[in-house]
């Protein structure tokens, strides 16, 4: 059940479909404000196309019922994943579902929505783990950036931003602190404050500040820890200021989790209230001030006429001003257009083809795109329908192309010291311990990428670093007779290496090793590989086998196999001759032996069948012959380890 309406889980009889239908609450349906805003979620939400936010299907009302038809979401709450888990959320997870919840956010905010009332009540995961933002039942949309409560607050308290708490303006920047606050959740399995009663908390949200996540999970990535307090400042001009840079930074802490990249934003908290003063001259009057110009001393002496002649001058400029500024703030929308993984000549005439300004905002190495090609556009490009107000700026980052670099001679380094020489290098070390007779512990025995090599910044080297300056030696024992288990368990104790071989032999007990590759007694380097041959009896199996007759003679008609009981041996086929044309002797070997005969068998029968028993692959063949000196054969091998019924036709 929604705050102010009640959920049904419907069926779509035309589409053949299920659906959710939010019907407006009882208590509300006299309440024109309440009546409002359930217009303004169905009108707001319907103008958003995103995979991550419900789709809204038909609105409307009904004899007095107000009701709104929507997507149906298979999944549980984030609020119910939270509490089931009962701790922290894995933070990749975590902010899996940010990344989704942010971009479902720049839609909704570039078109004049906002939601003002984030939690993770209100957003749904599905099974394949697809974040939705569901219940805009309090957004409203907007034509400038702010938009003002109903005279109270709205919402939850625990996800509300300052501004919301104290009933001020709320913008986009609000959605984004009420999304700090479900990452901080998710990160810490708590709200940043909590009290025994909502004005306590709203109160928190104005004038105290947060525990850093950091200090509460300690395996949150610092990157990420920055993120979430940035987006939780209680100064909204100190928070990212729209969707878009968030979902920027979320993205590149996944790649870069201990990066430090997020950028606090400089802000003179005095400049909001500075005033400007004004010192008007005084006017002196006098005799000696007497206009010279006898226009101006005409509308002096005529005080009435010149007020009238003022306001109608005040007028025309004001509503000239008006129509300007107008046509200045609310330019028309124009369609967004999507420019990644072109050349930036051709996308800088896209750009401003749609009436949008292109601003290169850096050029940085990518190896997955090409050079001069783009690698992002800001805002980002959604679908066909993702509009934006015309002169909006269009700013993309350029691909150098893959930044190449040579790998250093490491081999006989120490270990620390190798590593930072391939870092320094742009290239990532991997390191592949051994143990080496001759090469002090924790030095490079050999690198894989030979030296001076040219490859692409990024790449792993990998480094085989000793463990040791000797090998142990250690003795071989003898295990043959034992169990495989505990032969190996028994070998992989002494620091053997073992792998196994089967063979069968029917004489020994089943699993038990019939031999070893190294002689008992016998002293190797520890981690020698020792071989065992380990005893595997196969089973019988069974498997049935039938033979359609029908199908390999071909059968018989009763007209081609009939005659006249009284017919003489020269006028027609005697009974005898007839019977042998409908009947057929049945035979089936198994590796050469017969293990089934039957005579007589109906040759229109279809279902002759016996079992056959054996170990592994076995021939079988099928043989038919009839009095005629008809004859059909038919030879298959037969896996009887994974097959348990065949039929020859």
């Amino acid at each position: 059940m929604a705050g102010m309406a009640i959920v049904y889980k419907a069926r779509d009889v035309i589409l053949n479909r299920n659906v959710a239908v939010k019907v407006l609450r009882d208590e509300f349906t006299t309440d024109a404000e309440f009546i409002k805003r359930f217009e303004t979620e169905a009108q707001s939400a319907a103008r958003l196309t995103h995979a991550n936010i419900v789709s809204i299907y038909d609105v409307g009302v009904d004899d007095g019922i107000y009701y709104i038809v929507m997507e149906l979401v298979q999944g549980k709450t984030l609020k119910e994943i939270i509490v089931e888990e009962k701790g922290p959320l894995p933070w990749k997870w975590s902010m899996n579902v940010a990344i989704q919840i942010a971009a479902a956010l720049d839609v909704a905010h570039c078109n004049n929505i906002i939601h003002r009332d984030i939690k993770p009540h209100n957003i749904i995961i599905t099974e394949d783990g697809t974040a939705k933002i569901t219940d805009f039942g309090i957004a409203k949309a907007v034509s400038n950036s702010t938009i003002t409560a109903f005279g109270t607050t709205i919402g939850s308290v625990h996800y509300f931003s300052p501004e919301h708490a104290r009933g001020g303006y709320t913008d986009a920047k609000s959605d984004i602190y009420s999304l700090g606050v479900v990452m901080y959740e998710m990160l810490t399995g708590k709200v940043p404050f909590d009290a025994d009663t909502p004005v306590s908390v709203a109160l928190k949200h104005m004038q105290e500040e947060p525990v850093e996540p950091i200090k509460l999970n300690p395996n949150i990535p610092e990157a990420i820890n920055k993120i979430i307090m940035k987006a939780i400042q209680k100064d909204p001009m100190l928070r990212y200021q729209t969707s878009m840079d968030l979902l920027k930074d979320l993205k590149e802490a996944l790649k870069n989790p201990e990066g430090d990249f997020v950028e606090e934003i400089p802000y003179d908290k005095t400049a909001r209230t500075q005033k400007i003063g004004v010192e008007p001259q005084a006017r002196k009057t006098g005799k000696n001030n007497k206009p010279k110009n006898k226009f101006i001393q005409w509308i002096m002496d005529h005080k009435k006429l010149s007020v009238f002649i003022g306001v109608i001058l005040l007028f025309f400029v004001a509503f000239g001003g008006t129509m300007g500024v107008l046509s200045i703030t609310n330019p028309p929308e124009v369609d967004m257009p999507n420019v990644v993984g072109m050349h930036k000549d051709e996308a800088k005439k896209a750009i401003e083809e749609a009436k949008l300004v292109y601003e290169e905002e850096k050029e940085e190495y990518n190896k997955d795109v090409e050079e001069d090609h783009i690698i992002s556009q800001n805002p980002a490009y959604f679908d066909k329908y993702h509009s934006v107000k015309q002169g909006s700026t269009v700013k993309v980052v350029v691909s150098k192309g893959t930044e190449k670099t040579k790998v250093p001679n490491v081999e006989g380094k120490e270990k620390e010291e190798a590593i930072k020489m391939i870092e320094e290098a742009k290239l990532k070390a991997e390191i592949v311990e051994e143990t080496s007779k001759t090469i002090a512990v924790d030095h490079v025995i050999s690198q894989e990428t030979e030296p001076d090599a040219e490859v692409s910044a990024g790449d792993t080297v990998k480094l085989h670093v000793s463990i040791g300056t000797g090998i142990k030696e250690i003795t071989m024992t003898n295990v043959v007779g034992k169990a495989e288990n505990a032969a190996k368990s028994e070998l992989e104790g002494l620091g053997f290496k073992v792998t196994v071989n089967y063979e069968e032999n029917s004489s020994k007990e089943n699993g038990v090793v019939l031999k070893q590759s190294l002689d008992s007694g016998k002293k190797v380097d520890e981690g020698t590989t020792v071989t065992l041959t380990v005893n595997k009896i196969q089973e019988d199996k069974s498997a049935t086998i039938i033979i359609n007759v029908k199908s390999m003679t071909g059968g018989y008609t009763s007209s081609s196999s009939s005659g006249s009981s009284d017919s003489s041996e020269e006028g027609g086929a005697t009974e005898e001759h007839v019977q042998s044309d409908k009947t057929a002797d049945v035979e089936l070997l198994v590796d050469g032996k017969s293990v089934y005969s039957s005579t007589g068998v109906d040759k229109n029968k279809t279902d002759v069948s016996t079992t056959i028993t054996g170990k592994g692959s076995v021939s079988v063949q099928v043989i038919i012959t009839d009095r005629s000196g008809g004859n059909w054969t038919r030879t298959q091998t037969i896996n009887l380890n994974n097959t348990n019924k065949f039929t020859f036709q």
